[in-house]
C-alpha cells in the first residue's frame, strides 16, 4: 500500500504537467480510492495475484491491457511480475521504462561493514525518473496536496463527534517489527498527549483482527477521546478521515504516505530502516522524522524494509523518547 500511496504525487505530476497526457494505472482493487479525485487517470483494478497466476495468467493480462492502446508502458515496481509483463510488451514493440530501485547502494547503505552512510534519491524521484526516461515533464516541487475528499453521511457524523479538538492520528503498527515502535512506548505517547492537550482527539489506525483487538486495548484509554477505526471503514472512508486530521503519527509504513497525500503533517518514528533509503513521506519536514541514536547503534539502519534487526535490536526503542514525539505532535 505505501508503494501505490507514493506514487500518487508523481502520477499527479505527470498529468498536471504534460498536456493531453493520460495515465492508466494498474494495481489490486484495493488502491482505487487513492486515485480517485485526479483528473486524466483511469484505475484499472487487476488483482495479479489471484486473476492472473503464472506465465499464462501474466500473457492473459498483457492481452487485456494491450486492448487499452497504450503508448508507453511504466514498471513503477520492477518485481518478477511487472518484468515478465514489460517484457510482452517490449517483445511487441511498445516504449517500456522501469524504476532503477538502487538496490546495490541500498545495500551498502544497510550492510554492517563498510557501511555507506549517505542519503539515496528518493522513491518518489525514481518513479519519476521512470516517465523523464519516457520523454515527459516531471517536477515534484510543484505538486500540491490532494484535495480534500467528499465526506459520506457516516464519516461526517464520525467527524462531528470530535468537535473543533485537535485530531491526531496514530497508526503504530508495521509490516515488520524493526519498523514498530513498541505499543506501551505508543500508550505512554497517548497518555501523555490526552494530558497536555484537554481539546486532542486521537483516531487510531490499523488492519486486520490482530491489530485491531491490540487497538482496543489503547482506546480503553480513554473512550471518550480515542477511537479505534481499524476495520471499520472502507479505505475510501479511511481517507476521508486522514485528510480531516490536524497531524499523523505513523511508523515507516504505509499509512504516513496516505496522510502526506493531503499536506498533513506526518511524525514517523524510524528502527531499523531510515529516512536516507528513500522512503520518507512526500514533502515531509526532516524535523518531523524521529530517529534512534546512531551514535549508540552505528549498525543502523540493518534493512531496507524492516525485516532484519540484531540481538538486543529492542534497546534501539529506548534511545528513542516518548517526549520527543509528543513534542513534534503538539507543535504548530
Amino acid at each position: 500500500m505505501g508503494d501505490v500511496a507514493m506514487a500518487v504525487p508523481v502520477v499527479k505530476a505527470v498529468v498536471e504537467q504534460n498536456e493531453n497526457v493520460e495515465i492508466l494505472f494498474v494495481s489490486r482493487p484495493f488502491f482505487s480510492a487513492f486515485f480517485k479525485n485526479i483528473p486524466n487517470v483511469n484505475f484499472i483494478g487487476k488483482d495479479v495475484k489471484k486473476q492472473y497466476k503464472g506465465l499464462k495468467g501474466l500473457y492473459l493480462l498483457f492481452k487485456e491491457l494491450k486492448r487499452e492502446n497504450p503508448d508507453y508502458i511504466a514498471d513503477l515496481h520492477d518485481v518478477i511480475r511487472s518484468k515478465v509483463l514489460r517484457l510482452f510488451f517490449k517483445i511487441s514493440g511498445f516504449k517500456v521504462g522501469s524504476i532503477n530501485k538502487g538496490r546495490r547502494e541500498k545495500k551498502a547503505l544497510t550492510r554492517r561493514e563498510n557501511k555507506i552512510f549517505k542519503p539515496l534519491k528518493s522513491t518518489h524521484e525514481r518513479y519519476a525518473d521512470v516517465f523523464r526516461n519516457l520523454g515527459l515533464k516531471v517536477d515534484l516541487t510543484k505538486v500540491k496536496p490532494l484535495p480534500k475528499p467528499g465526506l459520506s453521511t457516516q464519516i461526517k457524523l464520525f467527524l462531528d463527534t470530535f468537535g473543533d479538538n485537535y485530531l491526531i492520528g496514530i497508526a503504530p503498527f508495521a509490516a515488520h517489527e524493526g519498523k514498530q515502535y513498541p505499543l506501551e512506548k505508543i500508550e505512554k505517547v497517548i497518555n501523555n498527549l490526552l494530558e497536555k492537550n484537554k481539546n486532542l482527539s486521537i483516531v487510531l489506525f490499523g488492519g486486520g483482527t490482530k491489530e485491531k483487538q491490540l487497538l482496543n486495548g489503547l482506546e480503553k484509554i480513554n473512550r471518550n477521546r480515542i477511537v479505534n477505526v481499524a476495520g471499520t471503514f472502507s479505505l475510501e472512508e479511511e481517507l476521508q478521515i486522514i485528510s480531516r486530521l490536524n497531524k499523523m503519527l505513523s511508523m515507516d509504513s504505509g499509512n504516513g504516505h496516505i496522510a502526506t497525500l493531503y499536506g498533513i503533517q506526518v511524525v514517523s518514528v524510524w528502527g531499523a530502516t531510515h529516512p536516507f533509503a528513500g522512503f520518507m513521506p512526500f514533502s515531509q519536514l526532516k524535523i518531523n522524522q524521529v530517529l534512534p541514536d546512531l551514535n549508540k547503534f552505528p549498525q543502523l539502519p540493518t534493512s531496507i524494509y524492516g525485516n532484519k534487526t540484531f540481538e538486543g535490536f529492542q534497546q534501539v526503542w529506548e534511545s528513542i523518547s516518548v517526549d520527543e514525539i509528543v513534542e513534534k505532535l503538539l507543535q504548530n
